[in-house]
């Protein structure tokens, strides 16, 4: 395989967020409505489509609790499995429950369903109380003023060899981060990306698998072959969308078995959404492209 450019996505390529944006999302939804979904419900979800957000799937995870109190009857991954049926993301989740419901059962879920509280939660869980000061501003209500944060544990995945086999290469970055937060995980990891070579959350509203941050970054770098390295359905859809949106090149959607997916369960789920390459980690990528 020949790429011209290399674009890596973050969480579970450069490093591990099992439990830090992960265990965020079951925290929160945990203590905002003492109920929650399990750690491995995060990945049926991801798989539905849509929710590269990770703010988005708190709510959609949220949204599920909600309603499973109110009688919604199926679980988490039928749940999903609806989701995907209409397209993936939030808005698909919202209709799910408001089908499934009586509309004044649906509306009764609609009312307890705090979006900011959720996403408050989940930056103070993620940032802890210094940095949530210092890129939200004053923490929440009702929480410890002493937590340190999640994103400080993060395993870094991307070894020595291969950063300096990609500092000689043109390397960008397609996150679903927020650009401060991705700022903090690559300075972590130590890859120098320049920001005109980066998109984040704060760059483009559409998010992942839509194609146009993957191909403006191919233009920028002027190459005539992408490899995008993800560790999600949407990374990889994201490549083949932008094959079909910008047919003059070539794009590569490569997934890895660091993130949610992982063994040959995950494999076959890259492979049959049109993986051009699955990879055990980031670190084998150099042989692949050499």
């Amino acid at each position: 395989m020949h790429a011209d450019c290399v674009v890596l996505d973050v969480d579970g390529v450069l490093v591990d967020v099992a439990d830090s944006y992960r265990r965020a999302i079951v925290e929160s939804v945990e203590r905002v409505y003492d109920a929650t979904i399990e750690k491995e419900g995060i990945q049926a979800f991801k798989d539905a489509g849509g929710f590269n957000n990770d703010w988005e799937l708190t709510d959609a995870a949220a949204l599920f609790v909600l309603a499973r109190q109110e009688g919604y009857p199926e679980s988490v991954e039928g749940f999903t499995d609806r989701i995907a049926e209409r397209g993936g993301g939030l808005d698909a989740a919202e209709a799910v429950v408001e089908a499934a419901l009586a509309p004044e059962v649906a509306e009764r879920v609609a009312g307890r369903w705090d979006r900011e509280r959720l996403r408050e939660v989940f930056q103070w869980l993620y940032l802890g109380e210094e940095l949530y000061r210092e890129l939200e501003g004053e923490p929440p209500g009702g929480v410890p003023d002493d937590h340190a944060g999640f994103i400080h544990g993060e395993p870094v995945l991307l070894n020595a060899s291969t950063r300096e086999w990609l500092a000689e290469r043109p390397v960008g970055v397609l996150t679903g981060r927020p650009a401060a937060e991705a700022e903090i995980a690559l300075s972590r990891v130590g890859l120098a990306v320049p920001d005109d070579h980066r998109f984040t959350m704060d760059d483009w509203g559409e998010g992942k698998p839509h194609p146009r941050a993957l191909v403006t970054l191919a233009e920028r770098f002027e190459a005539g072959s992408v490899a995008f390295v993800g560790d999600t359905l949407d990374d990889v859809r994201t490549a083949t969308n932008a094959a079909e949106a910008d047919p003059e090149r070539e794009y590569h959607g490569i997934g890895v078995l660091t993130g949610g997916l992982t063994g040959e369960e995950g494999r076959r789920k890259y492979e049959a959404a049109g993986a051009a390459a699955v990879l055990d980690s980031v670190n084998d990528l150099p042989v692949l492209l050499e």
